[in-house]
């Protein structure tokens, strides 16, 4: 057929332009009859781009269609004579009529791997329709901190299985003796089934080594964080947060062997985990500042974050389980080994920002990016500017997240790392009621924080409070209330039941924490948020590192209500300063120098130059369209 000249082209009617151009995507006119509304074309790129246009911005369901209508390379179609006009002179003028068998064979063998290819990939289609590609990436951002989280918690009950308690209590005898002269404290006693406690294990370790072992964690978190963070806002959050899970697995896995060698061996070990896990919360900031709407900021920080709380709850089950059926070692090795699949996962479906993701809607990307005020090209994204330092730390809001970081930690990490051994030592749970009594509190926190999260952006998008009293409201709560249950926890003595219920309503209200001061970095400077969330984390690993030294000390050969209630002022005390810092000077709005040092009136400016006037015009003229 004689080739038709620009003008031709234009000059047509619609229904001539649909029977010419039908077939340029094959059994698939509706590509024609969308760009027959463009005519007339300035030029023949503007015509090709016409339908590569169409084609991207088609679902993923319609492209993996246009995929499977496509015939295969010398197949049934051909042999049976079914092929289309066009697709028959393509197979001709390649010689597809004419293979030998062997060659055939062999192109059949393709079309085979490119069927699987396509069902492959619409595997991830249902997926992607049924949950939003920035939910997908914050489900398994959550499962990825439940998992470091899990494996951080787990030792705290499986040590409760590892050590000598027999060999512990004889060593600290003469101890408890000058104690009980001196303080008549009254002791606990357990349950009736309480005797069924665990075996002792294998080891002797002290009160101040345990607690040496378990802060060492925190030695690693904090050196790994400021580095972690600037890698993940240069390179690529996505990898850091993948290489955090598999530093963790794999030392996870060696803790055994390395706690039968020394427990020096072991320490090492946990310090590796402490690499891996300290930059978890600055990689995830990075992620969620380049994936989540303002408007949906706190629902998917919140549902990361609570990643913790379920990974707690999970990991202090299982541990306890493990640790009292197949004994201390079964702990790492099955935790460790569940936790594999996540990585797979991970790198299948998640990308660093919107525009590199694949599965997902041109309509996703666009809310997203839009949203954001990034762009929706698949292009370089701008270079950040160096982190201003000398604003960050004259900034009053990144001060009330500071102290409010360190405060509330210290309070997190003492329930989080010590109340297993509180219940055991003090309130005389068996190992498998100690799990469970454990776990519950941060199984609701879970279910608080998200019901909390969802309620305060749901009154920020209808006007009702600002992002600054959201942000004031959830950490007011998250230390206020468990202020007051440590307070009372101080005078019921050995009310186990009392005891339970007032530790389940604090931790379960620390879970506002993830959509109060924890979300805060993003919205001052977005940005830096990776940067920020790494300095007040590393600072607030103080207290990760603090809490179990100080707890193993004030407890060694003292295991008495006595001891705890000094645990617990200092708490209150640490949790009256946050309250205090945090309402004078935190903020939810975007602070001046989240835009580098810069002049404000030269970055309105760089960012009106480098917006392109037909991106201007586009959304004119979509605002018109509404109208």
């Amino acid at each position: 057929e004689p080739k038709l000249s620009l003008e031709q082209v234009n000059a047509l009617v619609p229904a001539e332009f649909h029977k010419t151009f039908e077939n340029v995507i094959e059994s698939w006119p509706e590509a024609a009859i969308f760009c027959s509304a463009l005519l007339p074309f300035k030029s023949l790129p503007t015509l090709i781009n016409a339908f590569e246009n169409y084609i991207d911005r088609l679902p993923s369901e319609s492209k993996l269609k246009i995929l499977r209508l496509y015939p295969d390379l010398a197949g049934k179609l051909l042999d049976s004579k079914q092929l289309s006009r066009d697709s028959s002179i393509e197979h001709n003028s390649a010689g597809l009529d004419n293979l030998a068998a062997e060659e055939k064979a062999k192109l059949n063998e393709y079309n085979e791997r490119t069927i699987t290819f396509t069902y492959a990939l619409h595997l991830c289609v249902p997926l992607t329709a049924l949950i939003p590609a920035r939910y997908i990436l914050a489900v398994l951002g959550s499962i990825a901190m439940a998992i470091i989280y899990g494996l951080k918690v787990n030792l705290s009950v499986a040590m409760v299985a590892m050590l000598n308690h027999s060999a512990l209590a004889h060593h600290s005898a003469g101890h408890d003796m000058k104690q009980e002269n001196a303080d008549a404290e009254p002791v606990c006693q357990g349950s009736g089934n309480s005797t069924e406690a665990v075996e002792d294990g294998p080891f002797d370790w002290s009160e101040p080594v345990q607690g040496m072992i378990l802060s060492c964690y925190f030695w690693g978190y904090l050196v790994s964080q400021i580095p972690g963070a600037r890698v993940a806002e240069s390179f690529s959050a996505r990898w850091v947060m993948f290489f955090s899970v598999l530093i963790n697995v794999v030392c996870t896995l060696l803790t055994p062997v390395a706690a039968k060698m020394h427990y020096i061996a072991m320490i090492v070990m946990r310090i590796g985990e402490g690499i891996g896990g300290g930059v978890t919360f600055p990689a995830m900031h990075v992620m969620l500042a380049s994936w989540a709407p303002p408007n949906e900021r706190s629902v998917m920080s919140a549902i990361v974050y609570a990643g913790t709380a379920l990974g707690t709850v999970i990991s202090m089950l299982m541990a306890g389980v493990l640790a009292g059926t197949l004994g201390w070692e079964s702990v790492f090795y099955v935790m460790g080994g569940l936790s594999c699949l996540w990585m797979v996962l991970w790198l299948w479906l998640v990308q660093d920002t919107p525009t590199k993701q694949a599965l997902m809607s041109q309509e996703e990307r666009d809310l997203i990016t839009s949203s954001l005020g990034t762009s929706s090209s698949g292009g370089h994204s701008e270079a950040k500017p160096p982190v201003p330092w000398r604003k960050v730390f004259t900034s009053a809001p990144f001060y009330g997240i500071l102290i409010a970081h360190i405060c509330n930690n210290w309070g997190w990490y003492m329930l989080l790392i010590e109340l297993p051994f509180y219940m055991k030592q003090v309130l005389q749970f068996n190992i498998k009621e100690n799990a469970v009594v454990t776990a519950i509190p941060f199984l609701t926190m879970w279910f608080f924080s998200m019901a909390l999260s969802k309620t305060l952006d749901a009154l920020r998008s209808r006007g009702k409070i600002t992002t600054t009293i959201a942000r004031k409201t959830a950490t007011f709560i998250a230390s206020a209330v468990p202020m007051l249950c440590l307070l009372a926890l101080c005078y019921i003595g050995c009310q186990r039941g009392l005891a339970v219920t007032l530790m389940t309503i604090g931790i379960t209200a620390i879970g506002g924490m993830f959509c109060g001061l924890l979300s805060n970095h993003i919205d001052i400077a977005p940005n830096y948020a990776g940067t920020l969330m790494a300095i007040t984390n590393s600072a607030a690993t103080l207290s990760g590192i603090i809490v179990p030294i100080f707890v193993g000390q004030i407890t060694h050969g003292n295991q008495t209500i006595g001891a705890w209630r000094v645990i617990f002022y200092v708490t209150i005390v640490l949790y009256v300063v946050e309250i205090i810092a945090y309402l004078l000077l935190a903020s939810g709005e975007e602070q001046p120098w989240n835009k580098g040092d810069k002049p404000a009136a030269s970055v309105e400016a760089a960012e009106a130059e480098a917006t392109p006037l037909n991106q201007k015009e586009s959304k004119q003229n979509y605002s018109a369209q509404d109208q």
